[in-house]
């Protein structure tokens, strides 16, 4: 079986162990399906979930795609051939419940015929209202699964995810943050897959004990109004930084799979100042990098 067979096939299954894994969670929705097909080659299913009792709205997508890269990518990538294949799932989910938090996935394989190929990916978290000892579990899970394979990727790889979701024209990162990953391929093909498959197996080790023990807190007004702000923030990053948004769209990608990840309901209110020790205030505050979670 080729790479390519390879990853098409894991990714699939990756996604269906997702979906299933949600779907118990919310004990409501269920993900609707769009198989989509692109002109250029390729194709993918979109699966959304929608007005549950946990999740919103939330997209776990698979996609296997290939074609020619535009010129202004290949100079960016720093390469010469124009043939790629991308295949991967990417994951956001936007919870009803201010307290628990908007959670992103991608786990991605990238291949340019006969020059190079490469993984990339990473898991981060993005609370509405940052609870300290969630935050440590969350990060302590992707340690362990990290130190599986390699000592020094955690560390380099939530310093990456630090910088990387970072919100520039607010001086504030997305989030708590995670791993991030790009351009993986310093080692043995199958040694990079199964991390990458780890990394994706993760998702649900990560993200569950945070969701079913929040899913039912109370909350108010307030809190609501605040996870419509974070929201937007999470909006911000997306359209103006997030590199699979852009080349999603510059490669006439599937819009409606590659926006998925914009919530239905979304706040800006001008110049929003959260009161002096709030709650609020307490979360601006630890929207920093380089903090050691673990």
């Amino acid at each position: 079986m080729s790479y390519q067979e390879q990853v098409i096939e894991w990714y699939k299954s990756l996604q269906n162990t997702i979906c299933a894994g949600l779907e118990k969670a919310d004990g409501l929705a269920k993900f609707q399906e769009d198989n989509w097909s692109r002109p250029e080659g390729g194709g993918g299913r979109s699966r959304v979930i929608q007005d549950g009792n946990v999740f919103e709205k939330g997209g776990v997508n698979f996609s296997a795609v290939h074609g020619v890269l535009p010129d202004s990518i290949k100079k960016a990538l720093g390469v010469s051939k124009s043939e790629f294949f991308a295949a991967g799932v990417s994951i956001v989910l936007h919870p009803k419940n201010p307290w628990v938090p908007i959670i992103h996935m991608n786990t991605r394989f990238f291949e340019i015929e006969g020059e190079t190929w490469w993984f990339g990916g990473g898991i981060d978290l993005t609370p509405i209202y940052i609870n300290d000892q969630e935050t440590k579990g969350f990060h302590s899970e992707l340690k362990s699964t990290c130190d599986q394979f390699d000592a020094e990727y955690f560390p380099k790889f939530k310093e990456w995810a630090d910088n990387y979701f970072f919100i520039k024209h607010r001086n504030e990162t997305r989030g708590v943050g995670g791993i991030f990953y790009d351009r993986l391929n310093d080692r043995d093909w199958n040694e990079l897959f199964d991390y990458n498959k780890a990394i994706g197996d993760t998702f649900l080790k990560a993200y569950l004990p945070i969701v079913n023990a929040n899913a039912d807190k109370p909350f108010n007004e307030e809190h609501k109004n605040w996870q419509l702000i974070r929201r937007g923030r999470y909006v911000e990053f997306n359209l103006v930084y997030d590199k699979g948004t852009k080349f999603g769209l510059e490669t006439n990608g599937r819009i409606e799979s590659i926006l998925m990840s914009l919530p239905t309901h979304v706040s800006w209110p001008y110049n929003f100042q959260p009161k002096e020790n709030s709650q609020e205030q307490q979360t601006l505050e630890k929207l920093k990098k380089g903090i050691d979670w673990v």
